[in-house]
């Protein structure tokens, strides 16, 4: 099996120099990393990951904890900052809640044992007191930490004055809100803030609907939807938390003979692929969830440099009009 001794011998280097290679530290030319990528191609040398974390304060490693690995959304995250991580030289741990605040918990002790570099914390199953002490960077996504070190937020106040600004000018008079998780705060709140802000000023009446953790991991929202379809007939016009939900609207309208957009209008969040997939195509809040999750990664990568990073940012949103309204 080769070694470091070997890869520097075979790309005309010192050691130390395929090491800072290795581990990314320094400047290094195009020329002398691509000596040593050739190097360890022609000789298929492997890194003993083991032996190089305990002599290393932390790896080049990051630890990205997300709720859930199939919904569109995290999937779309978790697919982004990979990308981002390993253009940045980092390889990513990936760990799912299943938004279980013990598991959760776990896996930022795990992080921690295998030294990773910092952790992108994707979920907010877990209590504020968790993270004090920790001394590697946290970067949190839609959720904001006192005890963080960085925050990436979309602009959710934004994107629910949109949506009602939108079906309101559509006509729709009795409108329905399916909002975020009751049980637990979180910036995504924000959307029915905005779009309660909108109500407000048209005089436009609204019901709001909060969700549970249990229909958010399992991505099942139809018994709800048509219970409360059922409860309000009047209602033409939705605004729902996810892409998800609004898909399910469709069923649930296409179950009970309502038409959409004729007697329904409905606009969902994130701009996930699922809202051009759907018939009729969903109309919906555009998150930048790839611009997000490459900026999560940049503010982890500059804090651990040690550079001064942002406490809190906020991205815009906009709303992309398909055929639900």
């Amino acid at each position: 099996m080769a070694t470091l001794k070997d890869v520097a011998k075979e790309a005309g280097l010192t050691t130390s120099t395929v090491s800072r290679v290795l581990n990314n530290r320094g400047y290094i030319s195009d020329n002398t990393r691509n000596k040593v990528h050739e190097a360890i191609e022609k000789l298929n040398y492997q890194p003993n990951e083991a032996a190089r974390t305990l002599r290393m304060k932390s790896t080049n490693t990051i630890g990205l904890i997300v709720p859930h690995v199939s919904h569109p959304y995290f999937a779309e995250m978790i697919s982004n900052i990979e990308n981002k991580a390993y253009e940045k030289g980092y390889k990513t741990l990936l760990c799912s809640s299943q938004c279980i605040h013990e598991k959760e918990e776990e896996h930022i002790k795990m992080c921690i044992s295998h030294k990773v570099a910092g952790i992108i914390l994707c979920s907010g199953f877990v209590a504020l007191e968790m993270f004090d002490g920790i001394d590697i960077p946290i970067i949190t996504m839609e959720r904001f930490l006192d005890n963080g070190t960085a925050s990436v937020e979309c602009d959710n106040r934004q994107g629910g004055a949109l949506a009602a600004e939108k079906l309101i000018s559509c006509g729709c008079r009795h409108l329905l809100h399916v909002g975020n998780i009751g049980t637990i705060s979180m910036p995504a709140d924000m959307r029915t803030e905005g779009f309660r802000d909108v109500c407000a000023k048209k005089k436009i009446p609204f019901v709001e609907l909060l969700t549970d953790d249990t229909q958010f991991y399992n991505m099942e929202y139809s018994e709800m939807l048509e219970n409360t379809l059922k409860k309000y007939p009047e209602t033409d016009g939705l605004f729902v938390n996810s892409d998800i939900i609004a898909a399910q609207t469709l069923q649930v309208c296409r179950k009970l003979h309502i038409s959409v957009p004729e007697q329904m209008k409905i606009i969902g969040f994130d701009d996930v692929q699922i809202a051009s997939f759907t018939t009729p195509q969903l109309t919906t809040i555009h998150q930048p969830v790839r611009e997000m999750s490459e900026l999560a990664v940049n503010l982890l990568h500059d804090s651990v440099a040690g550079k001064l990073v942002a406490r809190k940012t906020v991205l815009p949103v906009y709303l992309v009009e398909r055929e639900t309204t």
